[in-house]
């Protein structure tokens, strides 16, 4: 047991381990992903109903979305950017690894008559023949990837664009990183049994790399037949970091903003967006 807490508690080197299809692939958990993805009253899956819906009509706005434009969401989710995208009358591909997320997807388009393309895969393997107008990337999916994941990302994203295509992404930012604290903590169901269906014991060790600007939530679930371990990395920018990045893969920062709902650029706030374009 020694051994076991000893290594349930060890920091990893940063980015170390990779876990995030899991997440969205285990049969339980996708459900409960799922769950938060349709529920418009909470910031968890998905951004609540009422942002999303000023974030597409100014992302419809922004970008000139119309019948000819091309648009792919990568990490879809259950369409809810993606659907309401199509009624510009933009063409709309929605991208994502949860196939319990892209089967609903599907259905909800089906129901409402609309013509997406809906593919399941990770959207780092995404290729297509299709050219794009618009790629967005929300809820802070970049900061989920590893440095060699985001160049990657980055570069199929430059590949993916049109010739001054664009790409709107945000990110959390490093007043949201100072917020953040190292801690240690054990429930039994830890997130009200979000784990498992089974009786389960959680374990949450958070760890923060000041160096790398990362923070690690990591999760251990013991169950009677396995133990998981899961982690949850994010990486924190400003907009100097951030340009950087983006631009050393060859593409070209058009503008900062506050959030994906268009708001102009605030430097306390805990996230922020960008937009930026093939050259």
């Amino acid at each position: 047991m020694f051994k076991q807490l000893q290594e349930i508690n060890a920091r990893p080197a940063a980015f170390e381990h990779y876990t995030a299809e899991a997440l969205w692939t285990d049969e339980y958990t996708s459900s409960r992903m799922l769950e938060y993805h349709l529920d418009g009253s909470v910031d968890i899956s998905s951004r609540k109903t009422e942002f999303i819906d000023r974030s597409v009509d100014f992302i419809i706005s922004r970008f000139g979305l119309e019948s000819g434009k091309q648009v792919a969401d990568f990490g879809c989710g259950p369409g809810l950017y993606t659907s309401r995208l199509a009624r510009s009358g933009a063409a709309v591909t929605g991208i994502d690894f949860s196939g319990r997320s892209i089967q609903y997807a599907r259905e909800s388009a089906r129901r409402q008559e609309l013509n997406i393309e809906y593919v399941q895969a990770n959207y780092l393997e995404f290729e297509s023949s299709e050219r794009f107008d618009l790629i967005t990337l929300i809820m802070c999916d970049f900061c989920a990837l590893c440095p060699d994941r985001r160049q990657k990302l980055l570069d199929k994203i430059k590949g993916l664009l049109k010739p001054g295509g664009a790409v709107l992404l945000d990110v959390y930012s490093l007043n949201a990183f100072d917020k953040r604290e190292e801690l240690c903590s054990f429930a039994p169901g830890l997130l009200g049994g979000f784990w498992s269906p089974e009786a389960y014991y959680g374990f949450l060790n958070t760890f923060k790399y000041e160096r790398e600007l990362v923070v690690l939530d990591k999760y251990t679930i013991l169950e009677e037949s396995r133990t998981r371990t899961i982690y949850n990395w994010l990486q924190y920018f400003d907009r100097d970091s951030l340009r950087m990045e983006i631009e050393a893969r060859g593409l070209v920062v058009d503008q900062f903003l506050a959030d994906v709902a268009g708001a102009v650029f605030d430097p306390g706030s805990d996230e922020f967006a960008v937009v930026a374009r093939r050259r």
